[in-house]
């Protein structure tokens, strides 16, 4: 993943817990870096480590973890870095789902050696939509609800966020469903 990533997490927790408590996470991650280079690739592992060392310093879930940073990458990353990208996703929670299967190829511009997730949506309804999600990555269907959850809170949104489909069962990819 991309440095922008691991920068992300370094600042969600300098900015909720203090510069103490990620000099503890750096430690108990065994991530030996100063400071991550936004443009930069890193090894997935790096960001993996990340995540279980602020679960293990925080006592709470990986998953929950992945959850927050989900929503803090919505509404705090991806708008400082992204704005005029995420705005032209579109005027309302609907529409930005709708266009989200786009949404990585001008990401792409920015970062030519990402390797994206493919998002597909079907079942569109009025209130409601189902998001496919397929990555070669394995275990961040937390972080991808917590994208869904952060999106539908940027459009002022409530929204309910349901898990219907997973690898964890044996299927090929994950599937949400968004209601609102």
């Amino acid at each position: 993943m991309y440095g922008i990533v691991n920068k992300a997490i370094e600042d969600l927790v300098k900015e909720n817990f203090g510069e103490e408590k990620w000099e503890a996470i750096k430690i108990r991650s065994g991530v030996d870096v100063d400071f991550f280079i936004s443009s930069e690739p890193y090894d997935d592992d790096v960001t993996y480590k990340l995540a279980q060392a602020v679960s293990d310093e925080m006592n709470i879930s990986v998953g929950s973890v992945l959850h927050v940073f989900g929503e803090w990458w919505v509404l705090r990353t991806s708008k400082e870095k992204y704005g005029g990208l995420m705005a032209a996703g579109g005027s309302n929670l609907l529409e930005f789902l709708v266009n989200l299967p786009v949404f990585h190829n001008r990401v792409m511009l920015i970062y030519p050696k990402l390797t994206p997730p493919e998002f597909k949506v079907t079942d569109v309804e009025e209130r409601s939509v189902l998001v496919h999600y397929h990555s070669k990555r394995v275990g961040l269907q937390d972080f991808v609800k917590g994208i869904l959850t952060g999106l539908a809170k940027s459009y002022q949104t409530e929204a309910v966020i349901e898990l219907v489909q997973t690898r964890d069962n044996g299927s090929s990819h994950e599937i949400f469903k968004v209601s609102w």
